[in-house]
């Protein structure tokens, strides 16, 4: 009889829970102001106490092996934005750069210890920085602008 009893009462219970807690799961209950995009950009310095390597100079690299270890550090920045960007940059420009060139470009994408930099100065959403506002950045922000329409969904085949 006990055993009747607490079964009743667990059924009971269960109706009386579940339409509450499906209620309160559904997606017209969320506040969507908690998934919009911010309207601005929210940009912290790093702590000073947080030391940027510096990135090692290759004086005597030749110019062929410098740039294809730029065509490799172009398709693999880890963030997909600057991945499509200076991939498909790199494939339309780096074959026709020359040694200076090449140097500004390497320290370009190796100069700066923020990838969001960079994308932030191509897509001319921050200022770019005097050091960086060179022949090749201005390459870079024309090819951003993508003036051909072309897609940019994938990297360029190697």
């Amino acid at each position: 009889m006990l055993r009747q009893f607490i079964t009743q009462i667990s059924r009971v219970g269960r109706r009386l829970q579940l339409p509450m807690i499906t209620q309160s799961r559904l997606a017209s209950d969320l506040d969507k102001t908690e998934y919009t995009t911010p309207g601005e950009i929210v940009d912290y310095d790093d702590p000073p106490h947080l030391p940027v390597p510096e990135y090692p100079v290759r004086p005597d690299e030749p110019l062929e092996t410098r740039k294809q270890r730029l065509l490799y550090q172009s398709r693999k920045r880890g963030m997909l934005e600057n991945d499509l960007l200076l991939s498909t940059f790199v494939a339309k420009h780096l074959k026709d750069f020359n040694a200076e060139q090449t140097a500004e470009y390497d320290q370009l994408i190796n100069g700066v210890s923020n990838d969001w930099d960079i994308f932030y100065w191509a897509t001319d959403t921050k200022p770019t920085p005097p050091q960086f506002d060179t022949e090749i950045m201005r390459l870079l922000k024309e090819h951003v602008k993508n003036h051909e329409k072309v897609q940019r969904i994938r990297q360029p085949d190697l």
